[in-house]
């Protein structure tokens, strides 16, 4: 538990899981993220509450890649394509848990060669920081050989409210990354410019989705952060990440039980994932996430969460 002088957060060593955020809000404290009451609920969590995912956030199609003249096949978990890792990703794993102080706290894992199908063993150490009203997340890993690494931090950000269609989003990205059916990017970028879920000027999620099929798309940004308000509260996030993930939460349902005061049905949740460009290893223009051992990873991504009218 990370203690401020009234903001708490709960982390677990299952997945670097974020299950708990607690913000002052209108003289009472409220959960701003969703999570279980129970840690072991985590071992079955198919919606990805709280996780940091990879080794590959989001998507890879057809479950493989190349890399250096080899093909690796990775496990299928949202046929016919990867997502998120697969079933036994970075988020199912126990890591190494140590405090810093009561505001920090240190987790460390090693990832063998050939887990998950992917090459490489990875030494990864996220490092979790509670200053202010910010929580800040340091991702770092080095490879023994060339690999793919493309973290996301998974939280559904509810800032106290039963659903965020009402949520105001401001996100400076002109671009986006247009997908087919199954959320592969067909190739390249697209302009938001007369689209319906334009956030440059700020706009709610009911006005980027007005028919409530729900959103998940990932964004390139122009300037590397984004802003929510909601419920009388502001999320803030810096990252400095090229894209980031919107997800509406339009799948949540009420697997286990929440935290008190929370209901998880759709778009209870709202999810901001900063990421590298998705299935980038199978889309030519797009940077791939590579890590050898003389280019390690880091990613840096520090949220706010503060009372709208505070000063």
């Amino acid at each position: 538990m990370l203690e401020g002088s009234d903001v708490s957060v709960a982390i677990l060593n299952r997945g670097c899981i974020t299950q708990d955020w607690q913000v002052p809000l209108r003289g009472a404290r409220v959960p701003v993220v969703l999570g279980y009451v129970d840690p072991a609920d985590y071992a079955h969590n198919p919606r990805s509450l709280g996780i940091i995912a990879g080794r590959v956030a989001n998507r890879i199609s057809g479950a493989g890649f190349m890399l250096g003249g080899q093909r690796y096949d990775l496990p299928a978990n949202e046929a016919p394509n990867h997502i998120h890792g697969g079933p036994e990703g970075l988020h199912a794993r126990l890591w190494e848990m140590e405090g810093d102080g009561p505001r920090a706290v240190r987790l460390t894992l090693v990832s063998p060669h050939g887990e998950g199908g992917y090459p490489g063993r990875l030494d990864l150490t996220v490092t979790i920081r509670l200053e202010g009203d910010a929580l800040i997340y340091d991702m770092h890993a080095v490879s023994d050989r060339p690999t793919l690494l493309n973290l996301a931090q998974h939280s559904y950000y509810s800032l106290g409210a039963d659903t965020c269609r009402d949520f105001h989003v401001t996100l400076p990205a002109s671009r986006y990354t247009p997908n087919d059916r199954a959320k592969i990017p067909t190739g390249g970028t697209a302009p938001v410019t007369g689209r319906p879920f334009d956030f440059r000027t700020g706009r709610s999620i009911a006005e980027a989705d007005p028919d409530g099929r729900g959103l998940d798309m990932n964004f390139v940004l122009d300037e590397r952060h984004a802003r929510v308000t909601g419920n009388g509260l502001v999320l803030e996030i810096e990252t400095d990440q090229p894209c980031l993930q919107l997800y509406t939460g339009q799948h949540l349902n009420p697997l286990h039980s929440p935290l008190p005061g929370q209901r998880h049905a759709p778009f209870a949740g709202l999810c901001l994932e900063p990421q590298g460009y998705p299935n980038a290893v199978n889309t030519p223009g797009f940077p791939c996430p590579l890590v050898t051992p003389d280019q390690p990873y880091h990613q840096r991504m520090t949220v706010r969460i503060y009372e709208e009218d505070a000063t």
